[in-house]
């Protein structure tokens, strides 16, 4: 069964990274209740493990058995869809036990092995594209993802793309030009991101995930993506370019607005 039920949204949402059990719980369990009330179809994602931090004093995670422990937790107790990150082709077995969807990082979305990998599990992925790479060059990506028999559902993922340094920019007209490989879900706290800005650690201006949440949806998105937490400034990654959990139903609200009637070929 897809991801895209007619006519609702798709939102991946969560904190960056697995904090802590009461943390994680927290934040899913209030996810739950904002989606509930709206045409929106959540699938909850907190990374288990941040293993392209720019420090190596940077928190990354409780470590695997404690992570996914927690991400079980929330499919269990919540009945919400669960997703999380994968960086090498052994690590999916696992952690697709886990976890309802995958995602692999922008960083690695041409690594043709963890591709095959998580592609075999027959879940659906999210591949996050590159900051390196052209929108047309996740057909590539999308062919070999294809090339696995018993392949789950593709996603593509808009997150930006480098612009000098510690700077990214998104082409809107990237948008419809992924979606004709496969459903395209905006990424609006990573586009935002300013990574290495803060010398050990990635910045961000938070400020504009509204601006470009309202563009990505004008022009045609069939899912969002958006790191959250309730404090973004005590959260233990990425919290320059995270939404607070407080201002997430009125965009989400807006989101479905500018949604509203539309009806976008992906062609």
């Amino acid at each position: 069964m897809s991801l895209y039920a007619r006519g609702r949204l798709l939102l991946i949402a969560g904190p960056c990274v697995v904090e802590d059990r009461d943390t994680v719980l927290a934040i899913a369990a209030e996810l739950k209740g904002i989606c509930a009330k709206r045409p929106i179809d959540l699938v909850f994602k907190a990374s288990w493990d941040k293993a392209n931090r720019s420090s190596i004093r940077s928190f990354r995670g409780p470590g695997m058995e404690e992570a996914l422990g927690v991400l079980r937790e929330v499919r269990e107790r919540l009945g919400l869809r669960v997703n999380t990150d994968v960086h090498e082709s052994a690590q999916v077995p696992e952690v697709a036990e886990a976890v309802d969807t995958l995602q692999i990082p922008a960083f690695l979305c041409r690594q043709t092995d963890l591709l095959l990998a998580c592609a075999a599990t027959g879940k659906p992925v999210f591949v996050k594209k590159g900051q390196f790479l052209a929108p047309e060059d996740m057909g590539n990506v999308a062919e070999k993802f294809r090339s696995v028999a018993g392949h789950g559902e593709l996603s593509l993922v808009e997150r930006g793309t480098t612009f000098g340094y510690h700077n990214l920019v998104v082409d809107f007209r990237g948008l419809p030009a992924m979606r004709k490989f496969a459903p395209v879900v905006f990424d609006g706290t990573h586009s935002v991101q300013r990574p290495g800005g803060l010398g050990d650690k990635s910045g961000g201006d938070a400020a504009m995930i509204p601006h470009l949440v309202r563009a990505a949806a004008a022009v045609g998105i069939d899912g969002l993506f958006l790191e959250t937490h309730h404090d973004p400034s005590k959260a233990l990654s990425d919290g320059p370019n995270m939404i607070p959990l407080s201002a997430l139903p009125p965009l989400l609200d807006t989101v479905l607005r500018i949604r509203e009637g539309q009806s976008l070929p992906r062609s």
